[in-house]
């Protein structure tokens, strides 16, 4: 494998090696763009062009637009009116492609069946109209003509019965396809007639119906979801493509996983995060103090604190152990004994019966502690942005000859997002090397080559990210100009070295460890060197 640890034991390694090459040339315009902050070296990398998920914000204001874009390409397609093609939408999850995909493969007539759609045909209550009164076959009670209401099925009842029916609906929370009320009907009811009818009874509950109507377009919608930022801001967020495992930054600056709508967590699967949230939730608090403060009972296998003097305990469970060795014992002891039990010298073996409950305490501890370390210094490191941006003013203000320092923002962005990536990826190591999710995945032998394979990549980039946090906290606005340019090729080439590793981790996370699982499948968000997709703004 390709050794990307970076090691330099003094300044002067970096003046003897290739990152200095630029002082043979003071043409700032040849290398303005690795200057400021990657971009040349990120198109040379692999030849590679990265194209992360296409997604767009869509707002209260703009909520309207986006789901008529959708209801417009099936209108203009079917020739439809808005109320059927959006009770197609709904039926198929508004999934434009789908309801293509269905009219291709079973035709108009079964496309409109499976969604309850019924076009306007011949009036089979033309003779009924023509007299003044109808009789109502809900409630039986003659009305007149023009306070009766037919639907796209030709099923006519009196306003009244049809307002009811409608409320019932809305106030169950079915209004997005309410059904006919003759029975064994499923036609859509027309959404402008229901909106007449209960706008006259009940104005606010008529607009309640069209806010339903206007969220399906997200609620059921699975390339829409809402942000889950907290308080909410109010917007969602809309995928271009079919790659619903991925990461995205909100206008809001919220970035979450789309699939699972929790915090960005790769390169850790949905499952797995889940699973470690919930173990940190219940057990993080109190692992440190578990290790230092109790032992475990070797029959129930509970932690107990002592609470007196005396090594002999028992545990709630009723078992007597001692507290030295942690072996089982009787009650029945003296001052400076416990009958039938000797633990002065150590015995091979002894400890067999408690070991594994220690080791996963143990295990959760090694990995819990590493997790945090990052994220604690994920979070003081956002912080250092506001000291890097003072840094950067007072270069602009000095008389230097680059005035550009794009590098900066670059370097602690990618900073940041190494350190949640560092962070992320302990749960992956303690559940995949682990007896919890894939016990039976791999063979002894395949558990130790893959996990000596992930901890080194793992290890390199740790190395790295702690040598770029170092470089960015150097007070560098002091510096003169030549040990400046020398501290930025420092960041450039650190943020370049551990975007190439952070690809093989992912690479080795998602070909080695994850897709020859049997037992379940795990998918990861594709890795970006450019961070969280940000989602754009959607025209009005």
């Amino acid at each position: 494998m390709e050794d990307y640890i970076y090691v330099s034991s003094d300044d002067d390694e970096w003046d003897n090696q290739q990152y200095n090459n630029d002082d043979d040339d003071d043409d700032d315009d040849d290398d303005g763009e690795f200057l400021d902050g990657f971009t040349e070296i990120e198109q040379e990398r692999n030849g590679i062009s990265e194209k992360g998920p296409s997604c767009k914000v869509i707002r209260k204001e703009t909520l309207l637009a986006a789901q008529k874009e959708d209801l417009q390409r099936v209108m203009d397609l079917l020739s439809l009116k808005e109320h059927h093609a959006r009770s197609l939408l709904i039926h198929y999850r508004w999934e434009v492609d789908k309801v293509f995909a269905v009219l291709v493969e079973k035709g108009t007539e079964k496309l409109y069946a499976e969604a309850g759609v019924t076009l306007e045909g011949k009036d089979e209550h033309t003779s009924t109209l023509s007299t003044s009164e109808v009789t109502c076959q809900i409630c039986f009670e003659d009305v007149p003509v023009e306070k009766t209401t037919v639907m796209d099925c030709n099923h006519i009842f009196c306003n009244e019965c049809w307002t009811t029916h409608f409320i019932v609906k809305i106030n169950e929370g079915q209004s997005k396809q309410i059904t006919c009320m003759a029975q064994k009907c499923n036609v859509i009811c027309d959404e402008g007639k229901i909106r007449d009818l209960v706008t006259a009874k009940d104005p606010a509950l008529a607009e309640k119906f069209d806010r339903f109507l206007l969220e399906s377009y997200i609620d059921d919608n699975k390339r829409v979801k809402w942000c889950p930022s907290v308080p909410h801001c109010g917007n969602a967020i809309r995928i271009e493509d079919d790659e619903y495992c991925c990461e995205v930054e909100c206008a809001c600056g919220v970035q979450f996983c789309f699939n699972c709508l929790s915090e960005a967590h790769s390169p850790c699967s949905c499952l797995m995060w889940k699973l470690w949230m919930k173990k940190c939730k219940n057990d993080g608090k109190t692992v440190t103090w578990i290790s230092e403060n109790a032992k475990h009972c070797p029959k129930c296998h509970n932690a107990v604190e002592k609470n007196g003097g005396c090594n002999l305990v028992r545990c709630r469970c009723g078992q007597p152990f001692c507290w030295l060795c942690g072996g089982a014992t009787g009650l029945e002891h003296t001052w400076s004994s416990i009958r039938g039990h000797t633990c002065g010298s150590y015995k091979e073996g002894e400890e067999e019966k408690t070991a594994t409950v220690r080791n996963d305490l143990l295990r959760y501890t090694h990995y819990y502690e590493r997790y945090m370390v990052h994220r604690d210094s994920l979070e003081a490191e956002a912080n250092m942005k506001q000291k890097l941006n003072f840094e950067v003013l007072k270069l602009e203000a000095g008389e230097l000859q680059s005035k550009d320092f794009g590098w900066v923002e670059n370097g602690c962005n990618r900073l940041l997002q190494l350190r949640r990536i560092l962070s992320c990826s302990y749960p992956v190591s303690f559940y995949v090397f682990g007896q919890a999710l894939f016990k039976d995945e791999m063979t002894p032998k395949e558990r130790e080559i893959k996990k000596n394979l992930f901890e080194n990549l793992q290890q390199q980039l740790e190395i790295n990210v702690e040598r770029l946090s170092m470089f960015l906290e150097e007070p560098f606005a002091d510096y003169p100009e030549d040990k400046l340019l020398e501290t930025r090729m420092k960041i450039i080439t650190l943020s370049v070295l551990t975007d190439n590793l952070c690809k093989e981790l992912y690479d080795c996370i998602d070909n080695d460890l994850l897709l020859p699982l049997q037992q379940a499948t795990h998918t990861i968000a594709h890795y970006r060197s450019e961070g969280v997709a940000k989602a754009s703004e959607l025209p009005n």
